[in-house]
């Protein structure tokens, strides 16, 4: 799904917004990790009159010079780090030995990376993800990511003849789109859904719900057993749930109910659709929620899931990956989707939200930007994906880069779970477009799950957001 402008002719510049934002984390630039970076981007970087391309050649065909650095940025979350230190960036010094890799990982990208933008010291590679992710919109809008077409039409490491976008899932290069240009590689499969024990769920005879009349029973069920059904964690992890509700609001009144919402579109979330879903979340919110989980981060929910303390969880499939320390050995993740909501449902019970995530970019203002669009290349290859794979346990966006792999038990859920759900499979932007959009419904959905509104009221409050974003002519909009 491509993004285009809402209008043709407006302009992605420097809105008052980013200027704004800039100039509050300008004060930031003499922080310790901020510092600690940019000591790295200027070691070693060369002169500032060194050029930034190299010669063109069959093994550099993007032309980048060979003697520079790069500086990398991992977020440290659910996929952890060692991907990078142990696959990816050792294949970028194997394919330019002259030149070095300088690696740091961040469970808080903004913190670290905003201070080093202000700066004009940004790293040239980032993995821009978790709570404290940088804004892509507003990233787009101030020019700061470089635009990955040169990358895209660049000859395959695997394949001369081929080009890096034809080796690519459908998809993916579209939803790192915005306004028909991509800047983010969104590079792993991902799928979201209800996780659970099949251990837990052999052991009690409980089955996975199809319909809303099973899930309540479901949940019934396991409260009787002692064990709480449902949670997520409120303190930082809201945006697990509201991606349930508006799952279920897809499934009740079609995809084009998230396109919409995206869009900006007047009243979109007042629709029908999405007050029943928040309205039967509510229910499980009010009945059957793991006490306590407001306050809790989700590191904290997820374990108390691992010590069959809590039955059902909404994640996506990193799940597996990042709970592997705490998880039994025989616990067996596996997914559930999302149960029909009612019997009228547009969509069937296996209807899902896929898409390809985890969002990758390029800093354009960064001293070796063609180096960070390299090292992506040699991400992009067939070794990168089946090490990236073997190392976190979940499949990318890289063809046949999973062949002859066996997967966990949570994954090949999921796997067979996509399956399933055949052409029913839709995904939703709005979150990456707009972080003060995303900021809201996560408040709202606490404020919904935990009982302190009604659905009437977080549609009305999560609109009353959307409408003054559209109406901000300093915010830059993207449509689907």
């Amino acid at each position: 799904m491509s993004v285009t402008p809402e209008s043709p002719s407006q302009p992605i510049g420097l809105s008052r917004r980013t200027m704004l934002q800039r100039a509050a984390v300008a004060g930031l630039v003499a922080t310790p990790a901020a510092g600690l970076l940019a000591a790295c981007a200027d070691s070693g970087s060369g002169d500032e009159g060194t050029s930034n391309s190299g010669t063109v050649s069959a093994t550099n065909p993007l032309g980048i010079p060979e003697d520079k650095p790069i500086n990398v940025v991992i977020f440290n979350g659910g996929y952890g780090d060692k991907y990078a230190t142990d696959v990816h960036e050792p294949m970028y010094q194997k394919a330019f030995p002259k030149s070095e890799v300088k690696h740091q990982s961040s469970q808080a990208i903004s913190t670290l990376v905003q201070p080093l933008i202000a700066g004009g010291n940004p790293p040239e590679f980032v993995n821009n993800s978790g709570e404290k992710m940088m804004d892509f919109g507003a990233l787009v809008a101030d020019g700061q990511l470089h635009d990955l077409t040169p990358l895209l039409d660049a000859p395959s490491v695997d394949d001369p003849n081929k080009k890096v976008r034809d080796t690519l899932m459908p998809g993916t290069i579209e939803a790192g789109s915005f306004n028909g240009k991509p800047y983010v590689l969104y590079y792993v499969s991902t799928v979201y859904g209800i996780w659970y024990s099949g251990k837990l769920f052999t052991d009690k005879g409980w089955k996975p719900a199809t319909t809303w009349s099973e899930f309540t029973a479901l949940c019934e069920e396991i409260k009787k057993a002692g064990v709480a059904p449902y949670a997520y964690a409120g303190a930082n992890a809201a945006y697990y749930q509201w991606n349930i509700i508006l799952t279920s609001a897809a499934k009740i009144g079609g995809a084009d109910i998230l396109k919409n919402i995206d869009n900006l579109e007047d009243g979109a979330w007042k629709v029908d659709a999405v007050k029943q879903a928040a309205e039967a979340w509510a229910e499980i919110g009010a009945k059957y929620n793991l006490q306590g989980a407001e306050g809790l981060k989700h590191t904290d929910v997820q374990l108390k899931q691992n010590q069959y303390q809590l039955a059902m969880y909404p994640s996506g499939d990193w799940l597996e990956n990042e709970q592997k320390k705490d998880t039994p050995a025989d616990f067996k993740y596996q997914l559930m989707t999302t149960p029909s909501v009612t019997t009228s449902d547009k969509l069937k019970s296996t209807a899902l939200r896929a898409a390809a995530g985890e969002g990758y970019v390029v800093l354009a203002k960064s001293r070796n930007p063609k180096g960070g669009l390299e090292y992506m290349r040699q991400m992009l290859s067939k070794a990168g994906g089946k090490g990236f794979t073997e190392t976190v346990k979940a499949p990318t966006v890289v063809q046949g880069s999973t062949q002859g792999l066996t997967f966990t038990p949570g994954i090949q859920s999921s796997q067979d779970a996509l399956k399933a759900a055949g052409q029913e499979v839709f995904n939703l932007y709005f979150d990456g477009w707009y972080k003060d959009l995303d900021k809201e419904a996560r408040t709202a959905t606490n404020e919904l799950m935990f009982g302190r509104i009604k659905a009437d009221a977080f549609v009305e409050r999560i609109q009353k957001k959307a409408d003054e974003i559209k109406k901000d002519s300093s915010v830059t909009k993207f449509k689907r």
